[in-house]
């Protein structure tokens, strides 16, 4: 390691690729650690919640490293690690989990116990999460490896198949989660809020789980268009014709058996009007509208407990106008929280290394290089249909100089 450079938030819509330290095996207490690994980072994805940070919605720092969507090759071993050595390709989970707390047993590790001090739940390079060090970066820390880390069986295998296998991170699990807690199962009609690419990776994982209808619903014209051509229906939203009225013109009926909320906090509203302006609320709001009775709800999407950048008092500390009196009646079951990634990314692999799942194509993975990434980044704030992939090393052979 002669140095290490990483994408740097220095403040709102601006991110910045800077020299940063060189990690260590020290937790962000100062604590030497021998649990860990260093890794090369082969492949780090900018993600939707990372842009929350960056257009200023969060409380994140400036000079925060950022990424939490990291595959890499181990380099440094810790000496209580046992069953890595150096050369294994792995996929980090996004949560940082201890694997030995009440919650992380429990399968839980998004809510881990022990690494973060000021609440449950950890993860690299995001506000609020324990001070992890983010992985958008040459080289990154991870701890307690052994627990935390998916090797890959087969070193070639797992990088001609890494634009997909660079999705167990988060975005495919996050996906799958969503679809599994709404309850989609075999011949199960599926409405999806949110063309994004965890919206995306929530309608693939549906068809995995064999709906027979998945529905994507989204404002944006070429998300929407990305998600026909992978062959899902699609509704626009931002159409004065009601979500209900636009399923049923699909399914002949206004409901759906399950639904998944991809889009969180900055959710836009309904409608030609209600689109031009941001409504938190609308998005959970019209899921309880098109769920049928004793159906169910997943929610993946992201919602903060502050959200400074929100346009009313209530918003701004995580309180929305949700019509819960309607999901009462109804008998709804809502799930939310950030996805446990260990209880699916094994699976998961499997479906990528067997070709179940296409999700580099569903999600329009473009690999770029680390230069590269505050284009990414401003291009995926555009809403484009892709999902940047950032290749620090060249490992992946197509990033743009």
């Amino acid at each position: 390691m002669a140095g290490n450079r990483g994408v740097v938030y220095v403040g709102p819509g601006k991110v910045e690729v800077q020299e940063i330290a060189l990690p260590d095996l020290v937790d962000p207490r100062g604590r030497k650690i021998e649990h860990g690994v260093i890794l090369k980072v082969v492949s780090t994805n900018i993600c939707g919640s990372d842009q929350h940070m960056v257009r200023g919605r969060t409380t994140a720092p400036v000079g925060l490293v950022l990424g939490h969507e990291i595959t890499g090759e181990v380099i440094e071993v810790g000496r209580d690690v046992e069953t890595l050595k150096k050369g294994d390709l792995v996929s980090v989970p996004f949560n940082v989990a201890c694997g030995r707390c009440q919650t992380c047993k429990e399968q839980n590790t998004g809510v881990c116990l022990s690494v973060n001090p000021s609440r449950a739940g950890g993860a690299y390079g995001y506000v609020d999460m324990g001070g992890w060090v983010g992985g958008q970066s040459e080289y990154v820390m991870v701890p307690y490896a052994d627990f935390n880390l998916l090797k890959f069986p087969d070193r070639d295998q797992a990088l001609a198949k890494m634009r997909d296998l660079t999705c167990l991170t988060d975005i495919l699990p996050t996906g799958y989660h969503g679809a599994v807690t709404a309850g989609v199962g075999p011949g199960s009609t599926v409405y999806v809020a949110g063309a994004g690419p965890v919206g995306m990776a929530a309608a693939a994982s549906a068809r995995l789980l064999g709906a027979a209808v998945v529905i994507v619903g989204d404002v944006n014209p070429s998300r929407l268009a990305h998600a026909r051509k992978v062959g899902f229906e699609t509704v626009d939203v931002s159409l004065d014709a009601t979500l209900g009225e636009q399923i049923a013109q699909i399914l002949g009926t206004p409901e759906v058996d399950c639904a998944v909320d991809a889009v969180g906090f900055e959710a836009r509203g309904h409608g030609h009007a209600g689109a031009q302006h941001e409504a938190p609320a609308t998005v959970l709001n019209s899921l309880m509208e098109v769920t049928r009775a004793a159906g169910k709800i997943g929610i993946p999407g992201l919602y903060v407990t502050d959200d400074p950048g929100a346009k009313d008092t209530a918003a701004q500390k995580g309180a929305l106008s949700i019509r819960f009196g309607l999901g009462w009646a109804k008998s709804h079951s809502f799930f939310t929280g950030q996805t446990p990634v260990m209880k699916y990314n094994r699976a998961l692999m499997q479906a990528i290394l067997w070709n179940r799942i296409n999700i580099a194509e569903v999600v329009g993975v473009e690999v770029i290089s680390l230069a590269d990434a505050p284009r990414g980044y401003a291009e995926f704030d555009a809403g484009v249909p892709r999902k940047f992939v950032i290749d620090p090393h060249g490992m992946l052979g197509t990033a743009r100089a």
